[in-house]
């Protein structure tokens, strides 16, 4: 009988999508089927399932450290935020709508019903289903309707490891003060705990596990060590880019990327800041492009023309016509691909207003914002060098001009992108083609910069390493006992 355990945590960014892979790959080694489940995800980092539909990225990755495809049923709701107050809301990987929080809250009850479906449906075919909840259960406003954590939990009836974060200070009271907080039912929905993200000495922090069972009587499942090498896998959070070892400031060539308020689909970044001679740098709100930038990469967006608008607010603009007159390459993927154009169309008014919107006119193409967005993995060849490489594509609108005749690309037998006549300024609809190597090599090479990197290779060695960190760290067998049946 199918079993589930959920690994929920005292806030976000405790390390739980960590934690859940390396579970699920150190289960999967030990000869089980198993599978990842997030009832509700919020992020415009999405990826495609083999089945042809949206899930979040860290579910995507789940799914590889289990050593199983990716399926919609994984992340059944998950959540692409649009504005500060409503996102679009995609269900079993197809889009449902765009609503407020407000609207929201009141189409969970069927929102949850799906989520359901989903959760035993892929219980079927698997011996353990590792759940990751979202944010933390102590935020009790949310409780009512929650589908996110407790709420599913309940509905579900599963149990609960709850994981706090020691290297953000303050996990006694993390996990003492959750517990404190959370309804008698919920509470004792908790099992264990495990504490996230140590530095130092462990035998230091062994009073602080019995303090911490002793007042919640909840068993201590394991003090996990700072995992060193997270920063090579991809990343689900944009600010996460960039946080590997020192001295990545005096690698060679330099990659800019603005940090567009509504940033979308940027695992295209992962490889190229994996390099060891390239330097990935995110450039917030109020600093310029650099001005000694080698390439300035444009990445994809939820709200297009949104961030076009916020691109030029920033100055942006006119750093990159800088950048450009200066011999400089620039890249625009999917969203960046359509800003670079000189007119986005949106005659229905799919992103606001209807209107026709310029362009920043480095590419001579324009785009036509239409309902039906385009979901699927790719596959493609660099014609160029000969590369073939897989991808995907998540996207809205139509592209089409005179530089569209300079495609670098092929899909099949379907030209993709556009190219400037210099060459210096490129743009496709095609997500994570940087994953490729070959492909990577020769761009990289074509703009004076090497590549010495196996990444997928790279991937899968480090999910190796995480599941024996997590096999040595946490009680593997504790955890298979506190996993209850799925029952329907």
């Amino acid at each position: 009988m199918t079993r589930a355990l959920m690994i929920q945590g005292t806030g976000s960014n405790v390390g739980k999508s960590l934690l859940v892979a390396g579970i699920a790959r150190a289960f999967a080694d030990r000869g089980l089927r198993v599978a990842p489940f997030k009832p509700q995800n919020m992020s415009n980092n999405a990826a495609v399932s083999h089945d042809g539909g949206e899930i979040g990225r860290a579910q995507a990755l789940q799914a590889r450290a289990a050593r199983i495809a990716p399926h919609t049923d994984m992340n059944p709701v998950l959540l692409k935020p649009e504005t500060d107050t409503g996102a679009q809301v995609i269900v079993q990987g197809e889009r449902y709508a765009t609503l407020s929080a407000r609207d929201y809250a009141r189409e969970k009850p069927a929102l949850m019903a799906r989520i359901l479906d989903s959760f035993h449906r892929l219980a079927e075919g698997v011996d353990l289903v590792v759940i990751e909840g979202a944010g933390s259960p102590a935020e009790i406003n949310l409780r009512a309707g929650d589908l996110a954590n407790m709420g599913f939990a309940e509905a579900a009836n599963v149990p609960v490891v709850l994981a706090g974060d020691i290297d953000r200070g303050g996990v006694i009271a993390q996990l003492v003060g959750t517990q404190a907080v959370l309804a008698d039912a919920d509470a004792a929905r908790i099992k264990g705990f495990l504490v996230n993200r140590f530095r130092g000495d462990p035998t230091l922090f062994d009073e602080g596990m019995r303090e911490i069972a002793d007042r919640t009587g909840w068993a201590a499942l394991g003090l996990v060590p700072w995992f060193d090498q997270a920063w090579r896998l991809p990343a689900e959070d944009v600010l996460d880019l960039g946080s590997g070892p020192a001295g990545q400031g005096d690698r060679p060539f330099r990659i800019a990327v603005p940090k567009l308020n509504r940033i979308a689909n940027f695992d295209d970044l992962d490889p190229l800041s994996s390099e060891p001679g390239v330097q990935v740098e995110i450039i917030p709100n109020g600093r310029p492009l650099p001005g000694d930038a080698d390439m300035v990469l444009i990445p994809g967006s939820k709200a297009t023309i949104a961030d076009l608008e916020h691109f030029r607010t920033q100055g942006w603009d006119i750093d990159l016509a800088a950048h450009i007159r200066r011999g400089g390459h620039v890249l625009g993927l999917c969203g960046g691909y359509q800003m670079l154009g000189r007119w986005i169309d949106d005659p229905e008014g799919i992103e606001g207003r209807p209107g026709r919107h310029p362009g920043l006119g480095h590419l001579d193409i324009e785009t036509v914002m239409t309902p039906a967005k385009r979901v699927t993995l790719t596959d493609a060849v660099h014609p160029e060098s000969g590369a073939a490489l897989k991808g995907y594509e998540i996207h809205l609108g139509r592209t089409t001009g005179p530089d569209c005749a300079r495609a670098w690309l092929r899909i099949g037998d379907t030209p993709e992108g556009a190219s400037s006549p210099d060459g210096r300024v490129r743009g496709c609809y095609l997500h994570g083609l940087y994953a490729s190597d070959g492909f990577r090599a020769a761009d990289l090479a074509r703009m004076g910069a090497a590549s010495g990197l196996s990444y997928e290779a790279g991937v899968e060695e480090v999910l190796d390493a995480l599941a024996a960190h997590v096999a040595q760290h946490i009680d593997l067998d504790a955890l298979w006992d506190i996993a209850a049946p799925v029952a329907r």
